[in-house]
């Protein structure tokens, strides 16, 4: 699946070996500068996935901040997700504050929508 901003069909995989290439590290180097196991960056480079909703998206956002050279497009695309868009303090708490001020059936109603937004986006 592409989408806006994703170089020719690169899954991430073939990123990881270009960011390998790159900035001249290894696996592990990666996996000590995103928190992640050793084993969680090499089943991204052998294509194995370990949840159905593929790699975590703290694990994306740190790759993309320890590697800047590769964009948040690039890797969430490469990874088969959509962009995040960026949460400011300002939009958290105004969605904390309208969120509290629904009734609890309609909080569990917009938890269920919004989950399966964020699930959309992992397709």
């Amino acid at each position: 699946m592409e989408y806006e901003g994703q170089t020719a069909s690169e899954d991430l995989a073939q990123l990881i070996q270009r960011l390998k290439d790159t900035y001249g590290v290894n696996e592990s180097e990666i996996a000590r500068a995103i928190d992640a196991s050793p084993a969680t960056v090499n089943a991204w480079v052998h294509r194995k996935r370990g949840s159905a909703k593929g790699p975590r998206r703290a694990l994306l956002e740190k790759l993309a901040e320890a590697y800047p050279r590769f964009t948040r497009d690039e890797i969430f695309a490469a990874a088969g997700r959509r962009t995040p868009g960026n949460l400011s303090d300002d939009v958290e708490a105004e969605l904390r504050d309208t969120f509290a001020e629904l009734t609890p059936e309609q909080q569990k109603l917009a938890l269920i929508q919004m989950r399966a937004w964020a699930a959309s986006n992992s397709q």
